[in-house]
């Protein structure tokens, strides 16, 4: 199944890096949802390919973050271009984001970037990989093993729900206090991939979708991280996410539970 979601997140690519080589300096046009919440036609078209490919393969059913879908006891998941923010407005920090979901947990995923290249892969029980836009072999993923007080822990803005702000704000503050410092690239399905690499020492966001964490938490599982929902439980495909290494994501867990 991780060759499939391979092929899949690879033609998402395809799409995003042609539409973003024929807008050139024009830029991409982008429908506003709400604040701070974009799609684009490069968005749904990504989509369009991802689920084809996955059909042709797979059969199984998709539930994506533009077009919609069901839920069954096997299906994927997907974002087809996680960070449209940052695509609209030039920033290359963009995602495609594929995972098969069994019985309501991540057992296959893929992250890549496609601007960057290099795309990240884990099946659960077999581990998780990078393979770099250099080229040359793919090498295992591995959370850091940074003391927590050395960590840099990435982090994303729960602007669609301002509901949560009090809440994420605390948690911001007592988080920028017991860690180095804080990250906000704004697409947290690289986010968490890069938690798995040891790039990142630790990630926690909330009010996310499935599409957005589903991919990334199973390379920091496989990576030998943790990852859990903001009260400690395995319920992380909700939105609310906190993920690392155990030393960090126990610092994390504890700020989480004060916040």
């Amino acid at each position: 199944m991780v060759a499939a979601a391979a092929e899949a997140a690879a033609a998402g690519s395809a799409v995003i890096l042609r539409a973003a080589a024929s807008a050139g300096t024009a830029g991409v046009a982008a429908d506003r949802k709400a604040a701070g919440d974009y799609v684009t036609e490069v968005d749904r078209a990504s989509e369009r390919a991802i689920v084809e490919v996955l059909r042709d393969r797979t059969g199984l059913p998709t539930v994506g973050e533009e077009e919609g879908g069901r839920e069954a006891e096997r299906y994927w998941v997907i974002d087809p271009l996680d960070g449209t923010t940052n695509f609209v407005h030039g920033l290359p920090v963009v995602g495609v984001s594929v995972a098969l979901v069994e019985r309501g947990r991540p057992v296959a995923g893929v992250v890549a970037a496609p601007f960057l290249g290099d795309v990240y892969a884990g099946a659960r029980g077999e581990g998780a990989e990078v393979r770099p836009s250099s080229g040359g072999s793919a090498r295992p993923l591995r959370v850091s093993e940074r003391d927590p007080d050395a960590a840099v822990v990435g982090t994303g803005t729960p602007f669609r729900h301002k509901e949560v702000l009090p809440r994420y704000l605390a948690m911001f503050g007592e988080a920028l206090r017991t860690f180095e410092d804080l990250r906000r690239p704004g697409a947290a399905s690289l986010d968490l991939a890069w938690t798995a690499a040891g790039v990142f020492d630790g990630f926690f966001e909330l009010g996310l979708s499935a599409w957005d964490v589903a991919a990334g938490g199973l390379l920091i599982e496989e990576a030998g991280g943790l990852v859990t929902d903001w009260s400690g439980g395995p319920d992380y495909l909700a939105g609310d996410i906190l993920a690392g290494p155990p030393a960090v994501h126990a610092e994390l867990l504890r700020l989480a539970t004060s916040a």
